[in-house]
């Protein structure tokens, strides 16, 4: 048994013997805006391990502390989302989440 799932531009199958994802397909979603648990972020990043996609917070700014807890100046707020479970059998509940949206 197969089944393809479509999300935007990142095609995924999922087979008895587990997920088939490339990281050439999550790199294709670079770019995309989405919504993360209420946050409207875009894609910037892929990182390999994992692999996770790497979200930056395209509203407001948080404020950056230094290695003592003093506010520094204010930066954009990543978010790290993992693409499959920790024993990769699925995709990950929080990559599920991420909703898209257009301007």
């Amino acid at each position: 048994m197969q089944n393809t799932f479509h999300y935007t531009r990142l095609r995924i199958h999922l087979t008895m013997s587990g997920i088939v994802i490339t990281l050439e397909q999550l790199r294709g979603m670079i770019g995309q805006k989405v919504q993360y648990e209420g946050v409207r972020c875009q894609v910037i990043e892929v990182l390999e391990d994992g692999p996770s996609l790497v979200l930056v917070d395209v509203g407001e700014d948080g404020i950056q502390i230094d290695q003592y807890g003093n506010p520094r100046r204010r930066v954009p707020q990543n978010y790290t989302v993992p693409v499959l479970t920790a024993a990769a059998d699925g995709l990950h509940p929080a990559f599920l989440a991420l909703e898209l949206w257009d301007e």
